[in-house]
């Protein structure tokens, strides 16, 4: 299976059929999967015959807000054997400059906001040809400009499909290079392709045989992010279902009302907001407190579902932990709500707790088309979680090294610590590795904050932890930070810097350092530490050693 084979089916099955929702100029509107198809083949054409793209060759990177041309001119770009590299466009200057430095683009999909970073980094970007913004035809350095419905307008009325004709995508071509947070400080590709997310999508639809063209996935979650992609895209395209967008986040209340989704995909710190509102009203009516406390919240929750559209059925958390509460809140008001699991290196969907079927403080059982495997067990039966199969990525762009140490034999390495039982659900324990993951799902990687924090001299030691506070189960970035005392000495002129100084400067380092970085990842929290921090015989700051000392209750 290939993209182009999932639009092609779709139109066979349901050319009429609404297939995508938007709102664009005030206005909601509609494409069905043939029109979907046609915008989607002429924007291939002009890809191949306007921007000469090369098949197989080639990577467009995409920087840019979800809408509904996002995974158009992805599915148009796909079909014909051309590589995504889909970006946050929250990422800073130089994030966006490695990753198209790394990845080879020579194309760019992105807005008009963007121009000033990317005329900032155009110097070092000597394979960036061309420009596509999603409207509008500002200028961009020495770029050749296109505006996105300009240039499909023109390759509608004018259509050259020999193109698209010639080139049909294999399986095994890659579709995406996701990049994700390395250890380094150098964000990591990875090469995911058409199997890997073609075959994510079956293993998901065949976990959840609910899930089909009646069915209407509502949007929230960004697009670049594999969990987004694979559940809000490749699975509803693979069972003819239709996806609406939201307009933006701070609409998703009334947006939810109007498109009236079955199916909404989410992180943790959406279903808390949600919860969070729900709780408020249920606690403000006295029939509502007596009803849950005879045990007929049900009844309730079918007034609660109302106002999310009346048709929800499901609600599938990933990305992060969801607190247990909000779980057993949803589950006690029969609003289906289930965790899963996935890493982008998996496609990302590995398990998922399934509606009947989920035990609340587990991910969930696999999808039916892997395999996982507890790698060296402890006694009790805690060791790395593993997978093997078909989702699998095909390794990490450019990186041969980081491959390698991904992998234990065929068996792709998750880094989480986990455990199954006898029927089959998996907890996660804990990591193996010190990777801090937020309330938004977002994965981030101690070593890139403190390779950033650590490029100033001042910074003696630094460590960077994840810290949690009350019963909040999403992680926080935090520091630990002691001043080099010999080099604030030797500035001051030789005489010792008062401590309260010291931790001043330290602070606006970190401040003004963490500006490279994309927002989520700035600390939270910093803390000041006059003494050396503990280190290993191989001199690295022991880690594990402060782990658990900046959470709250």
């Amino acid at each position: 299976m290939t993209f182009r084979n999932l639009i092609e089916n779709a139109v066979r099955a349901f050319p009429e059929k609404t297939a995508v929702r938007f709102k664009r100029e005030k206005e909601w509107r509609s494409f069905t999967f043939r029109q979907f198809s046609d915008r989607a083949r002429a924007m291939a054409c002009f890809a191949g015959n306007e921007l000469k793209l090369r098949p197989r060759e080639d990577k467009v990177a995409f920087l840019l807000e979800n809408d509904e041309r996002w995974i158009e001119f992805y599915t148009a770009l796909t079909s014909v054997g051309i590589t995504v590299v889909p970006m946050d466009p929250k990422l800073r200057t130089e994030e966006v400059a490695y990753i198209l430095q790394d990845s080879g683009a020579v194309a760019v999909f992105t807005d008009v906001k963007h121009i000033p970073l990317l005329e900032e980094i155009l110097p070092d970007l000597p394979a960036l040809g061309s420009v596509i913004f999603d409207e509008g035809t500002e200028s961009c350095g020495l770029l050749k400009v296109y505006d996105y419905e300009t240039v499909l307008t023109a390759a509608a009325v004018n259509p050259d499909k020999s193109f698209y004709e010639r080139n049909k995508p294999t399986e095994q071509d890659i579709a995406s290079i996701i990049y994700t947070s390395g250890t380094t400080g150098k964000p990591k590709g990875a090469m995911l392709s058409h199997n890997n997310f073609c075959s994510d999508a079956i293993g998901c639809l065949d976990h959840m045989p609910m899930f089909g063209s009646k069915d209407n996935f509502l949007v929230v979650l960004p697009l670049f992010h594999s969990f987004s992609f694979t559940t809000n895209y490749v699975v509803p395209l693979t069972c003819h279902a239709e996806v609406s967008f939201v307009e933006n986040i701070r609409t998703v209340g009334e947006d939810i009302k109007l498109l009236k989704p079955t199916v909404l995909m989410a992180v943790p710190l959406l279903v808390d907001k949600l919860y969070q509102k729900i709780d408020a009203k249920l606690k403000a009516s006295f029939v509502a407190r007596i009803f849950l406390r005879i045990g007929l919240g049900r009844i309730i929750g079918r007034k609660v579902l109302q106002t999310l559209g009346g048709r929800l059925s499901v609600i599938i958390v990933g990305g992060a932990p969801c607190p247990k509460h909000v779980l057993h809140g949803m589950t006690r008001l029969g609003i289906c709500t289930i965790e899963g699991y996935g890493l982008t290196e998996a496609s990302p969907v590995v398990s998922t707790g399934q509606p009947g079927q989920f035990k609340i403080g587990t991910i969930g059982r696999k999808i039916p088309n892997i395999e996982v495997r507890i790698a060296d067990p402890n006694e009790q039966g805690v060791g790395e979680l593993q997978i093997r199969g078909p989702i699998v990525m095909k390794g990490y762009y450019n990186n041969l090294e980081a491959t390698r140490a991904s992998f234990d034999g065929p068996w792709l390495r998750t880094g989480d610590l986990a455990s199954i039982d006898k029927e089959g659900f998996i907890t996660i324990r804990g990591r193996s590795k010190a990777l801090i993951v937020n309330r938004e799902g977002k994965n981030i990687y101690p070593e890139e904050v403190e390779n950033c924090i650590a490029r100033d001299p001042l910074v003696g030691d630094v460590v960077v932890i994840g810290y949690r506070e009350g019963e909040d189960p999403g992680e926080k970035v935090g520091v630990i930070i002691a001043p080099n005392i010999d080099l604030f000495k030797e500035r001051n002129g030789g005489k010792p810097v008062p401590p309260a100084e010291m931790e001043e400067a330290l602070m606006g380092i970190v401040r003004k350092q963490c500006r490279k970085l994309a927002e989520y990842k700035h600390p939270r929290k910093t803390v000041f530490s006059l003494d050396p921090l503990e280190r290993t015989s191989t001199q690295k700051v022991r880690r594990c050693v402060y782990q658990g000392t900046l959470d709250t209750k």
